[in-house]
């Protein structure tokens, strides 16, 4: 039933106006535009807009044949066959429960009183661990890290940041290296545990005075920025909140639906 629930509810919302596309093509004196060919791109996830000119091209060929096919077909007659009836009865059912999951959906409202509420009672979600922002230095041997440890610490203070970057250039055999040895923020469990303690250690602006050792190597770790344990404010994840709680509302709505129309129903499973 869930994934019944959540399948119309991702149907539902991708009933939203369309706006005109670019003309791309025109048959017949009938316009093709880059939105009737989003189905065809659907699946690589590109916009037409967003494709080289040679697969455009190739694109708007598609369209056009497809354009031709269609109109091939419609003269044929297609229309009045019975396989053609019993598909328009079925998209026509589809569309109307889409159309109604739609507004369903839009009759919805989430009001920020109602997202605080909920923020309130689950301030334990929004919470954010303690989180640091360093380099590194990884080499393979004690004695290297140590030589580069003396170079920084023989490097006036205001210029180390500049020369660890350049150091990790050179020397660093770890993927980082490229990037000046740039970690980004990370948390306690997301590094191995002697490296994690060491740089947590740190305050900004320094770095480890020993080599560090874990199962990579040894590591010389600079700490640039340190960000203390906080909860996430309520203004920064509100509109968030209030598009989970009109999903789950909505998914509630459809669900007790199914349930009372289930009740009044004559159901027969044939498995």
């Amino acid at each position: 039933m869930k994934g019944y629930i959540l399948a119309g509810a991702l149907i539902a919302l991708g009933l939203s106006g369309a706006i005109a596309g670019e003309v791309i093509a025109e048959v017949n004196g009938k316009k093709i535009t880059s939105d009737d060919v989003a189905p065809m791109l659907a699946q690589s996830g590109m916009r037409f807009e967003q494709l080289p000119p040679q697969i455009k091209e190739k694109v708007v060929e598609q369209a056009i044949e497809r354009e031709l096919l269609k109109e091939h077909a419609i003269k044929s007659g297609i229309q009045r066959s019975k396989e053609f009836q019993e598909a328009l009865k079925r998209l026509k059912e589809d569309l109307a429960l889409e159309t109604w999951m739609r507004k369903q959906y839009d009759s919805i409202t989430i009001t920020d009183s109602e997202a605080k509420a909920f923020y309130e009672k689950n301030r334990e979600r929004f919470k954010q661990p303690e989180m640091v922002h360093a380099r590194h230095i990884l080499v393979k041997s004690e004695s290297e890290a140590k030589a580069i440890i003396r170079e920084l610490e023989a490097t006036p203070k205001h210029k180390r940041k500049e020369k660890f970057i350049q150091l990790a250039k050179e020397r660093s055999v770890g993927p980082s290296g490229q990037r000046g040895g740039d970690l980004g923020f990370f948390k306690r469990e997301q590094m191995v545990k002697p490296f994690s303690d060491a740089a947590f250690a740190l305050t900004p602006g320094e770095f480890t005075k020993e080599p560090v050792k874990t199962q990579f190597g040894y590591h010389v770790i600079y700490v640039e920025e340190k960000r203390p344990a906080s909860v996430v404010p309520f203004e920064k994840v509100k509109e968030q909140i209030k598009r989970q709680l009109h999903m789950e509302r909505f998914q509630e709505r459809v669900k007790q639906e199914v349930e009372r129309l289930k009740k009044r129903a004559r159901i027969k499973k044939m498995l």
